[in-house]
């Protein structure tokens, strides 16, 4: 469990409260900290923020409702008056720990301490920098919502409320990590998540005990699936809200991670990271075709390369119609090198766009267009047929809805690739077998990683292969065990 530092109780004078905020908040020490001693109402107060996260405009405000009160106004019962009165603002609160309201104030609230009172009043006045809520490029649709989360939690939450308006629709907040005291917030619709899901994951952020959440959401990702060494997501991001929404209403559970813009679903199986916004933005018989296709496209990334390679090294497996597709000029380097040269040339390249900026970006794709495409073939590098396929393979990984699925199917590649090349046909048959087998062993927070396929279910795989028709799903995921299981 996550170490709490000890609770140091606030007392009644307002030097004691005031310089131990000053100490653990290091003002004098960083330029950004400030501690601003004032007098109000004849009683000393201190305010501490953080410059860069206060609303200038709501502090003066109230500075300005503080600076009317006559003398003695304050001698009895002071801190009923200034919440209840002469404190007008609607996020308001109290704390009688020092080490909270430490927490607080590096938060971004404003922390006030008053002289003859041992609590300290919270005034959660803060702003954080954001961009606008743009489209995520990765999810991109042709027609749909144009928003998307931002790195601040509390706009991606209203983003949610936007379109849950679900009275039920919880959002609980925690804070994880010792040092960095990140914002977390735990979404779901009580009366359709199952309670026992809820609990495990609830549990699970509760049980991250480290230093700070230095990558966000992709750290909590590690900390609560626990599958180090497997390449395979047993949770699905997003940082488009209809898309969250829609898993909020089937019984899943958000976890929202302050300074992400990508949200996490829980759980997720591995027909989660197949779906995409695009099918459901189409009438059902051109959704059912897209989804089709991209399903196409994710098998051909993973086993074409590895079987075009196995019939290359093994050409009596091929029936005599299809004879052509197993030659190739060889060339001076061996197959199985070309292959692999291509495969990490293609990783090469992808990280160069991520770090090449756009305005070079054109130039980028014709050096890898002259390189890969013509010189390299010209040259006896590559051969016309591993290019061929190579690029079809390249597709169907882009064309991979998630980004993490797409590097975990890589890898199962390159590892078919290696056992068909060592052990032939039975190496490609075992090796597809074992993959198999290790993804129906996989679960993420209960559910089976291939439901429905393991354990089948008929209704629920019909509705993975096939885009139904909106009015036709009214059932929720019988595998969520949903509260409320008709939508």
């Amino acid at each position: 469990m996550e170490k709490q530092m000890p609770k140091r109780l606030a007392s009644r004078r307002l030097h004691d409260n005031a310089s131990y905020l000053a100490e653990r908040l290091g003002v004098g020490k960083s330029f950004d900290v400030i501690r601003l001693d004032v007098e109000y109402g004849g009683r000393a107060m201190a305010l501490f923020m953080i410059d860069g996260f206060v609303k200038d405009d709501i502090l003066h405000d109230l500075m300005r409702y503080l600076s009317r009160l006559e003398e003695h106004e304050l001698d009895v019962h002071p801190l009923e008056k200034l919440l209840k009165k002469y404190l007008p603002y609607v996020e308001i609160g109290q704390t009688d720990d020092l080490e909270e309201a430490v927490a607080m104030v590096l938060a971004g609230p404003t922390a006030l301490v008053v002289d003859g009172v041992e609590r300290i009043i919270l005034i959660d006045a803060r702003t954080y920098p954001v961009r606008g809520p743009q489209e995520p490029d990765t999810e991109r649709v042709v027609r749909g919502a144009r928003d998307g989360f931002v790195e601040t939690i509390v706009f991606n939450t209203a983003l949610i409320r936007r379109r849950v308006r679900d009275p039920s629709l919880r959002m609980e907040y925690v804070q994880v990590a010792r040092r960095s005291k990140t914002d977390i917030c735990i979404c779901y619709i009580e009366e359709i998540a199952d309670p026992e899901l809820v609990r495990r994951v609830r549990e699970s952020i509760a049980a991250i005990d480290t230093d700070g959440l230095v990558m966000a959401e992709k750290t909590v990702e590690e900390f609560i699936s626990g599958r180090h060494w497997n390449p395979y997501p047993v949770v699905r991001y997003t940082e488009r809200p209809d898309t969250a929404a829609a898993h909020l209403y089937e019984g899943h559970v958000l976890v929202i991670v302050d300074g992400s813009p990508s949200v996490i679903i829980t759980p997720a199986t591995f027909w989660h990271h197949l779906q995409h916004a695009e099918e459901y933005r189409n009438k059902p018989i051109v959704g059912a075709y897209l989804r089709l296709v991209r399903f196409l496209a994710v098998w051909a990334s993973v086993f074409l390369l590895p079987l075009w390679y196995l019939l290359m090294i093994e050409p009596e497996l091929l029936p005599g119609p299809l004879q052509f597709l197993g030659k190739a000029k060889l060339g001076d380097i061996p197959l199985f090198a070309q292959i692999l040269m291509i495969e990490i040339g293609m990783d090469m390249l992808r990280m160069a766009a991520i770090h090449t900026p756009s305005s070079l970006a054109t130039a980028l794709g014709l050096v890898a267009a002259l390189m890969i495409g013509g010189i390299a073939v010209e040259v006896g590098l590559f051969s016309n047929e591993v290019i061929l396929y190579f690029s079809v393979t390249a597709i169907g990984t882009f064309a991979t809805p998630s980004y993490e699925m797409s590097l975990a199917n890589r890898l199962v590649r390159i590892a078919l690739l290696i056992l068909s090349g060592l052990f032939g046909l039975y190496g490609y048959v075992i090796g597809i077998t074992v993959w198999i087998l290790a993804l129906a062993r996989m679960t993420s927070f209960g559910v089976p990683y291939l439901w429905p396929f393991i354990p089948f279910s008929y209704r629920a795989m019909r509705d993975v292969l096939i885009r139904s028709p909106m009015p036709l799903k009214n059932r929720r995921p019988s595998i969520l065990h949903p509260r409320d299981p008709d939508r």
